[in-house]
């Protein structure tokens, strides 16, 4: 099991940017696959981003791509979200996981894991 807390969410202007991370404790966390996904209000969790073990292999949603960037760190057992040019549609509770294997996945039942979740609002 992996334990996850992320941190870095707030609120912020359209337009703006802001960083959020994920910092995994637990079984190894450089031998598995990392997402970002996220809930808004009545909907369903969305995937937004994921990376692979090593970093290699990194998959976006089409309603982010260009905008957000994955990245992770295995020596700090860290996953980070660079989010930029923030919509009002990108606000949500996001959410870091733990995949289950090395590859990457887009799908939430791919994911073991999940931390509580950091709140993004995005004012227009």
């Amino acid at each position: 099991q992996v334990q996850l807390v992320e941190s870095g969410g707030g609120l912020v202007q359209a337009g703006g940017s802001l960083r959020l991370s994920c910092a995994a404790s637990g079984r190894t966390f450089s031998s598995v696959a990392m997402g970002w996904f996220r809930q808004a209000p009545g909907k369903e969790r969305d995937f937004v981003a994921a990376i692979g073990w090593s970093g290699g292999s990194i998959y976006y949603a089409n309603s982010v791509k260009g905008r957000f960037t994955i990245s992770r760190d295995n020596a700090k057992n860290t996953v980070y979200l660079q989010m930029n040019s923030l919509k009002p549609e990108d606000t949500a509770v996001y959410y870091c996981a733990a995949g289950r294997t090395p590859l990457t996945g887009t799908r939430v039942s791919e994911y073991d894991d999940w931390g509580q979740g950091t709140q993004v609002t995005v004012s227009s």
